[in-house]
């Protein structure tokens, strides 16, 4: 059941579970899909790094750790439905680590989409590795995806003109979330905004609509809506949907 839904002309936010909401989004109306799914790293006995200090990892019950089977399982559901949103020339971007970008990629494959691109986001500072017992986790993986290989929209010479004349590569370096960002609330997986624009201005056109089944924080909407596209986001916790209700509406208003 839907907790509650915000609209305005330029976006549409909405409090509720994403595999009952996708169902609800009409067959290829959506241009672009942008999705940072649960990594499904919180459990009992795991670890990271906050402030220096060794803290247990429990962002929240969407996080919990589940089976392989379970998490497959629901990367492929949430993934059909956005296939079936999607407009035959449309694309989705998903982010993730290796916890569970390996099961999204072959559940991308296995619902039809073709992959484009993998993307290697470096982090210029990553938290330290507190444990000390492997490398420092200083990347994520972006899989770009398409539904035709043929057709799709790819803004080839908008990419080699941020990039200074020549050819983006498939490596993208940057810092992370900015705490300006956070004014309107804080989330664990929170994507810096540079990300997303650069994700946006590749894939879409102004008018385009981008939908989001795991809002968060709400960047894909406040990016969307600074570079006229327009946003559907779908977000089941309560606090972090009213937190990018307040974000979405300061950036229609600036």
């Amino acid at each position: 059941m839907r907790t509650s839904e915000f609209s305005t002309s330029k976006f549409s936010l909405i409090c509720g579970d994403c595999f009952i909401e996708l169902k609800k989004i009409k067959t290829g109306t959506i241009d672009m899909v942008f999705a940072d799914p649960p990594y499904f790293l919180s459990t009992e006995n795991g670890v990271s790094c906050s402030g220096g200090k060794m803290v247990p990892v429990k962002k929240g019950k969407w996080d919990k750790e589940r089976t392989l089977e379970e998490k497959h399982q629901f990367n492929r559901n949430w993934i059909k439905e956005c296939y079936r949103a999607l407009k035959d020339n449309g694309c989705i971007w998903i982010s993730g680590t290796f916890h569970n970008i390996y099961s999204i990629g072959m559940a991308l494959e296995e619902e039809g989409f073709k992959i484009v691109n993998n993307i290697t986001w470096q982090k210029l500072n990553p938290p330290p590795n507190i444990t000390c017992k492997c490398f420092v986790h200083s990347t994520e993986t972006i899989i770009w995806a398409v539904k035709d290989k043929k057709h799709y929209t790819f803004n080839y010479d908008l990419m080699k003109e941020i990039n200074g004349g020549k050819q983006h590569k498939d490596v993208w370096i940057g810092s992370l979330t900015k705490q300006s960002e956070k004014k309107y609330g804080k989330h664990p997986t929170q994507k810096p905004e540079y990300l997303l624009e650069k994700i946006i201005l590749a894939s879409t056109n102004e008018g385009d609509k981008i939908l989001d089944p795991f809002s968060g924080s709400g960047t894909t909407g406040a990016v969307a809506i600074r570079l006229k596209r327009k946003y559907i986001g779908i977000e089941k916790d309560k606090t972090f949907y009213e937190n990018s209700i307040n974000r979405l509406k300061g950036e229609e208003n600036r």
